[in-house]
């Protein structure tokens, strides 16, 4: 926490693998993450797309609907997926290197390049350990991200709805961020903080034994998380590849966060008679970097800025009567570290401030999200 943000610390071979690709070897590379663990966007989005770009041999990714290191695992939080979503990752990995090191003819150099796990599709009941079945299926592909896949803009509007259709002129909206009271982390991709914060998909409300709650109530009945949602779907809607908030907003303070959280939203049924908000993805932009790490940009106080969220990738296919949700917030701790509003250096303020935030939804501002649509019939 000492180095601070600018740290040369951060920019280590180990950790920004796109910014060292001439110091790495020429050779075959399996990369295997899932939707649920913490380096799903580094593994996916930017690993495999630039080693496979600039290498000439193999490179290879899987991506299973897994949370950080349990490939072996059918389930992810309280999401349940088909029995083979989980792998044997030591045979797996032992049949690549058999191939590679060995020179065994196992077919693995003549696999597709790409395989994902589809979530989704499943009924919706309660298994026996209590997880919602989500269900899915394994499918081949021949580039990540898929060159079939549209990303479509939908966009964030003032009575909360999440629609293609344009926004119309409308005066911002504004809650308070109390660093004191943050938005509590309900799953998602996480890999070392399971004593403070549970990975996986979570249903997106409180209960008092967790640690950052103090209620039973869900996060959408908080003053300081703004909820778009779209209609019940009419059919089923599938969204793979990368996901990408384009949020036009303000502060009174120099600096400050904003969060994004896409959520697939169930209808009631006998087993769920309240319905569940399983998230899907997630992420967070500290104001001050918003033109890219390294850069820090204190905010003019109510000027409105466009920023990009990036959350972690995904592949689910959102079911008929289900909606699509888009929460906007200033914090989801532990997951993300807390900003206390004041432009002070990183991990080392002292002080503390509510910030009074905005989110802009007009012609001129037109707050979206870019969700990768996958035309209905595709393999």
């Amino acid at each position: 926490m000492s180095h601070g943000g600018d740290d040369p610390l951060f920019k280590g071979m180990g950790v920004e693998v796109v910014d060292h690709l001439a110091d790495y070897k020429d050779i075959p590379v399996y990369h295997v993450t899932g939707w649920y663990d913490s380096w799903a966007l580094q593994v996916a989005n930017l690993n495999y797309v630039a080693l496979h770009e600039r290498k000439k041999s193999p490179q290879r990714l899987i991506v299973g609907p897994w949370t950080h290191s349990r490939p072996n695992a059918s389930y992810a939080g309280e999401a349940q997926f088909t029995p083979d979503a989980a792998i044997d990752l030591n045979a797996f990995q032992q049949r690549w290197f058999d191939h590679w090191l060995k020179g065994i003819d196992n077919g693995v150099d003549r696999e597709s390049p790409v395989r994902i796990y589809v979530m989704g599709g499943g009924d919706g009941h309660k298994t026996p350990e209590g997880r919602v079945f989500v269900g899915g299926r394994w499918r081949d592909e021949q580039e990540w991200p898929l060159a079939r896949a549209r990303p479509t803009p939908y966009y964030l509007h003032a009575d909360g709805r999440l629609s293609p259709d344009q926004p119309l002129p409308h005066a911002p909206l504004t809650y308070r961020f109390d660093p004191h009271n943050p938005v509590p982390t309900l799953g998602g991709n996480l890999s070392s903080q399971g004593a403070l914060a549970s990975a996986g998909a979570t249903d997106q409300r409180c209960h008092p034994t967790l640690w950052t709650c103090a209620d039973s109530n869900p996060l959408s009945a908080r003053n300081d998380v703004l909820v778009f949602r779209t209609p019940p779907l009419a059919r089923d809607l599938e969204v793979t590849g990368r996901l990408i908030v384009r949020l036009w907003a303000a502060s009174d303070s120099p600096d400050t966060d904003f969060t994004a959280k896409l959520i697939d939203v169930y209808p009631p049924t006998a087993d769920f008679p309240g319905g569940l908000e399983l998230n899907i993805g997630d992420s967070i932009v500290r104001a001050r970097y918003r033109n890219g790490p390294g850069r820090a940009e204190m905010l003019q106080p109510g000027k409105p800025y466009e920023f990009t969220i990036e959350m972690y990738p995904t592949s689910l296919v959102f079911g008929r009567g289900h909606r699509i949700r888009l929460d906007i917030s200033s914090s989801n701790f532990p997951r993300f570290d807390v900003n206390p509003n004041t432009g002070e250096p990183l991990n080392d303020n002292r002080r503390w401030r509510i910030a009074e935030n905005s989110v802009y939804f007009d012609p001129a501002h037109p707050s979206r999200i870019e969700l990768p649509l996958v035309p209905t019939g595709s393999p």
